[in-house]
């Protein structure tokens, strides 16, 4: 069995954001989602783990990812704001 530190367990989530983040944008550029829908498929994500449950590690983890989507909206990274 292949285990993972936390190193690559973090890099590995690391890259598949940028993935979708650079998807986002490419899908923006080329019209086919508005930055409105950009914005309704980041609230998506961001609801899905706000009302998640669990353990009180799993709460724990899906706060701190509604949190960093919480930061992308609010930085822009995920539509080019004119």
């Amino acid at each position: 069995m292949t285990t993972t530190s936390p190193m690559d367990s973090a890099a590995a989530g690391l890259a598949a954001l940028s993935i979708c983040e650079s998807l986002l944008l490419a899908m923006g550029d080329l019209k086919l989602v508005s930055e409105a829908e950009v914005l309704g498929i980041m609230s998506d994500a961001t609801d899905a783990h706000r009302n998640a449950t669990g353990s009180e590690a799993d709460v724990a983890m899906h706060q701190a990812v509604v949190a960093v989507l919480d930061r992308i909206v609010a930085g822009g990274n995920s539509v080019r704001r004119k």
